[in-house]
């Protein structure tokens, strides 16, 4: 499902837009920041009604990726790149190859100031394609010596600042009996709704793609019809989608305590922190619930400490989560507001070193 959303404020260092020559595809290239250093941040494949969808799409998630990065602690600056599709149009293998061969050209001309790496339609495999024509690529499939599949840090990143979530709201981390609503069961839902299965959290699931109704089975989730699922009582509801989906109709709907999830930009309006706040429901800011994914690429791609000890930094996530928590009730702001500040101060002790 994809939210047509207006067109964000230009803050951007630089953006190319090409019509891919092999593919014939629109591709977005877009660098928001690279004020920590190199910038990383994924590929993203997708229908978009209007060609302006897919340029703002890809302008919000550079932003994002900004915050993200700059949260997490990683010497890493923002962008991402946008595929567009044409709404229900689907690629062959060689088309499909040539269109990550025509992204490969675009992320080239930045020079190193951007990296990309697999996203929402995406995967190792097309990466593999991109490295073709350039360096600036990670998350390439481990056979190929790369650092992998990101989806299992990144649902590690949300686990924890799940849990770190349902203890502010309860006071204890605990899932078990807990009524959590997963709303998108791709790489990093899936992988969540089986670890909260397994720990006795109460799922209820749903996706839009009815063939993930044998996953809710096995795992004894209740499915709900797409669409229906914000209305559904519960502890935490889970956005784990498309972004945008938290518009004010839906967060007036909510019947839950928290919100805590890996969709990127799920609120439409930057205005629905507060609306969620207003209604008491705490908000856990997505750029640092996912960042599971990105700072498992950056450190390995850099090569900066073992697997394990890599590990043990996406685990901090919760802590991080805790902190921001902390310092938005200290400051009575929101932890959208805390966790932006969090990112702001790094931010800006980076361009005061470049003086």
């Amino acid at each position: 499902m994809t939210h047509t959303l207006p067109l964000p404020d230009f803050s951007h260092e630089r953006v190319e837009v090409i019509t891919g020559p092999r593919s014939g595809l629109m591709i977005t290239v877009a660098l928001h920041s690279s004020a920590l250093g190199s910038a990383l941040g994924g590929a993203r494949l997708w229908a978009y009604p209007h060609w302006s969808d897919a340029l703002g799409d890809a302008l919000r998630l550079s932003a994002a990726m900004t915050l993200k990065n700059a949260a997490a602690g990683l010497d890493a600056g923002g962008g991402k790149s946008v595929l567009r599709l044409q709404p229900g149009e689907t690629l062959d293998a060689d088309r499909r190859r040539a269109a990550f061969l025509d992204l490969g050209d675009a992320v080239e001309t930045l020079g190193g100031l951007y990296r990309t790496a697999e996203d929402v339609g995406s995967t190792a495999e097309d990466m593999l394609t991109v490295s073709e024509r350039t360096a600036h690529v990670v998350g390439l499939p481990d056979t190929a010596g790369g650092e992998g599949e990101p989806a299992g840090p990144t649902s590690l990143g949300v686990y924890e600042s799940l849990r770190a979530t349902i203890e502010r709201v309860t006071g204890s981390p605990d899932v078990a009996q807990r009524r959590v609503t997963i709303s998108g069961l791709g790489q990093v839902g899936s992988r969540l709704a089986q670890r909260l299965s397994a720990e006795g959290a109460l799922l209820t699931v749903t996706d839009v793609n009815p063939a993930k109704k044998d996953l809710a089975a096995r795992l004894g989730a209740t499915w709900v019809t797409p669409g229906t699922e914000h209305h559904v009582p519960g502890d935490v509801f889970v956005p784990a989608g498309i972004g945008g989906v938290l518009d004010d109709e839906t967060i007036d709907a909510l019947a839950v305590r928290a919100v805590c999830g890996p969709a990127n930009n799920p609120l439409a309006d930057r205005s629905g922190a507060a609306r969620l706040a207003g209604r008491g429901i705490l908000y856990a800011p997505d750029f640092v619930v996912n960042a599971g994914g990105v700072i498992y690429l950056d450190l390995e791609a850099k090569h900066h400490g073992t697997r394990d000890e890599i590990m043990q930094r996406v685990s901090g996530i919760g802590d991080t989560l805790r902190r921001i928590f902390d310092e938005a009730e200290a400051a009575g702001t929101t932890p959208l507001d805390a966790a932006e500040q969090l990112a702001a101060q790094r931010l800006d002790g980076a361009r005061a070193a470049r003086v």
